[in-house]
């Protein structure tokens, strides 16, 4: 069989794949959309103190991240050397979702080590599936232009796992609960943990590995060595940083900035969704619109210039809620379709870099450490998504906010600034780094070919 019919995939495996990311990102969004608020407003937890327990977990993710990595790539069995993680770890990672949004009475100091306990438990597993489902991505097809196409799969994956939570889990947890956000948020998580839980195992039977490790793995200190030497790969690896930390300071003040700025709470504002749901299902529609247009900005702008064009226009369109009046809430809907649209191609082209990257770094060294590039590149990701949440409990800690005494001007502006001027400043930066990032379209082509042709002789 010839390697174009081995390497070309099926529209069943690009879905089977874009699948896991749907699985990943019921908890992704749910935990980064959502986590802020329900410590904050359910469980009481103070928001300085919640914040400081969003961002402290990081450090152990400095350890599992690269363990993780270095464990997959070393990882040999019948399913392959990524895949068999997915059928392993279905099942935990549905249940701690599940148990961290639990909310069980244990008064105030209980409930605060609950949360520490689950949502380590949550972020370790989280990246034990996570490591190898990205590191997959690899290893399915060594052809760029097919692996482009599987990012654009992955992240309509993706963010239909976002669109689901936008949806759905708020009218979830009011109807479940029947007003009580204390019962409707684990009642609504249990139904998407099982959601979640049966879509990693599509994955795994949906999808086969085609690209064999070198038989020389190498020992862990040269595949950090071979790491770092990678400057293609450090520059996305900060680039990463400050996506994440601008993408979760809105994620997490959204729901709070929605309900005290511009006074939408539980009401229902269209069909039976509130004024929260309505704005983060627009924006998730646009967003998952704007991933398909990731084909023609690739081939027409290269995936280097498009995302760096993107990511500084998204940053524009978010300054630009700024400043929007507190009763302008169609226009935010406006602002924020339009951000999201821009935004959209931005992740299928980050994670179509990575694989770039990874083949860069094995044409240059001989070492293929994929898992280690993308745990690290997750770390990095998710060092961002606790920077946010940190930020955001520091200052409305200072600002004094409570969310049972009454809202001041100082926390409305406070409000304002982390859902719109920090992540619009964060974006543009973001842009900004990417200049310094120099694999070019046909570099990148070439780098394949050499690697085929190394392949064919061993």
């Amino acid at each position: 069989m010839s390697s174009e019919n081995v390497t070309r995939l099926s529209t069943r495996e690009k879905v089977g794949y874009g699948l896991g990311d749907t699985a990943s990102n019921i908890f992704f969004f749910g935990i980064n959309g959502f986590i802020f608020f329900y410590y904050t407003e359910v469980c009481k937890i103070p928001a300085a103190s919640a914040g400081t327990l969003l961002l402290l977990p990081r450090l152990w993710d400095a350890i599992s991240d690269p363990l993780m990595g270095a464990m997959a790539d070393r990882t040999r069995t019948r399913w392959g050397t990524y895949r068999p993680y997915l059928l392993w770890l279905a099942i935990p990672f549905g249940i701690f979702g599940f148990l961290t949004f639990a909310n069980p009475d244990l008064g105030d100091t209980g409930k605060l080590a609950y949360a520490y306990v689950t949502y380590i438990l949550l972020m370790t597993v989280y990246t034990a599936i996570n490591v190898p489902y990205s590191a997959l991505m690899g290893v399915i097809s060594p052809l760029p232009e097919e692996r482009t196409k599987l990012a654009t799969y992955r992240f309509v994956g993706a963010f239909s796992g976002q669109l689901l939570i936008s949806f759905a889990f708020l009218p979830l947890v009011y109807e479940l609960g029947g007003g009580d956000k204390g019962v409707g948020f684990p009642r609504a998580m249990a139904v998407m943990a099982v959601i979640a839980t049966i879509l990693f195992f599509l994955t795994f039977f949906w999808t086969k590995e085609r690209v064999k490790p070198p038989t020389h793995q190498s020992d862990l200190k040269g595949d950090i060595k071979a790491l770092v030497q990678n400057r293609p790969w450090v520059v996305m690896v900060v680039a990463a940083i400050l996506t994440l930390t601008a993408a979760a300071v809105r994620w997490t003040i959204m729901p709070q900035y929605l309900k005290y700025y511009f006074g939408v709470g539980e009401e229902k504002v269209w069909w039976f969704m509130d004024g929260t749901s309505l704005a983060l299902t627009t924006g998730s529609v646009a967003f998952l619109a704007g991933v398909f247009l990731t084909p023609f900005f690739s081939k027409r702008f290269g995936k280097r210039n498009s995302l760096m064009g993107l990511t500084l226009l998204n940053g524009f369109a978010i300054l630009a809620i700024y400043f929007v009046p507190r009763d302008g809430y169609t226009t935010l809907l406006v602002l924020n379709v339009v951000g999201n649209l821009i935004a959209g191609p931005t992740p299928a082209l980050v994670w179509s870099i990575y694989t770039d990257v990874a083949d860069y770094g094995e044409w240059k060294s001989g070492r293929r450490v994929t898992g280690m590039a993308f745990s690290a590149a997750m770390f990095a990701q998710k060092l961002g998504i606790s920077i946010g949440p940190w930020i955001c409990g520091r200052v409305l800690g200072k600002a004094g906010f409570d969310p049972d005494q009454p809202i001041t001007e100082s926390m409305l502006e406070a409000f304002r600034e982390m859902a719109c001027l920090l992540p619009g400043i964060l974006a543009i930066v973001n842009g900004l780094v990417l200049l310094f990032y120099r694999l070019g379209e046909d570099e990148v082509r070439q780098i394949t070919a050499d690697l085929q042709r190394r392949r064919s002789e061993n």
